[in-house]
């Protein structure tokens, strides 16, 4: 494999983006990122931070799974279904852990995946897992090199995700918990970084 020593491309899956302040783009200002694969290709993620005003009850109640108000499916129900980005806004996308096996699943971390197939859906319909997930719909994409030029042009801030972050964090307490990881307060953070 000699053409892994051709690129010096850095691989950001499992990272997050943290949105600068600076950030024109409406469908990313004040968002938290997360990478689920990126290569030579490009990259795809899905935005963690911005809940929709839908719950997985009603998402569930569109895809004709019912979703058991009991014990199994109880913990899902008043969740929120998050804006994953601006891409294929009409489909699912579940980011969860552990990854397990289902039709369509990206691996991304140890024990993270996200799986765009409705057999998950059944199956925390059914047994209530996985336990924790995200549900968004679409999802964000950049073209080959697209993201590089972003973060060259200081759009964003990168961090190693951790996925309590993600999965056990409130969703307006992910963007400041991701800029603790960078040592960094959202607050304080100054939109002039790199606009000399």
């Amino acid at each position: 494999m000699a053409s892994e020593h051709v690129s010096n491309q850095v691989s950001l899956t499992h990272h997050f983006l943290i949105a600068m302040p600076a950030m024109a783009d409406p469908n990313f200002s004040r968002t938290l990122t997360y990478i689920c694969e990126h290569n030579a290709e490009g990259a795809l993620g899905v935005i963690v931070n911005r809940p929709m005003d839908m719950s997985l009850a009603t998402l569930f109640d569109r895809v004709n799974i019912a979703l058991d108000a009991g014990e199994t499916g109880g913990h899902f129900s008043r969740q929120p279904v998050y804006f994953g980005g601006p891409v294929q806004t009409d489909r699912g996308f579940v980011l969860h852990r552990p990854s397990g096996e289902w039709q369509s699943t990206l691996r991304v971390g140890d024990d993270v995946a996200l799986t765009s197939s409705r057999d998950i859906l059944q199956n925390m319909s059914e047994k209530g897992e996985p336990h924790d997930v995200l549900i968004t719909l679409g999802y964000s994409g950049w073209s080959a090199g697209q993201l590089e030029w972003e973060l060259s042009q200081n759009a964003w801030l990168t961090v190693a995700a951790e996925p309590e972050i993600i999965f056990a964090v409130a969703p307006e307490e992910r963007l400041p918990a991701a800029m603790k990881l960078l040592g960094v307060d959202f607050a304080n953070l100054s939109d002039v970084a790199g606009h000399a």
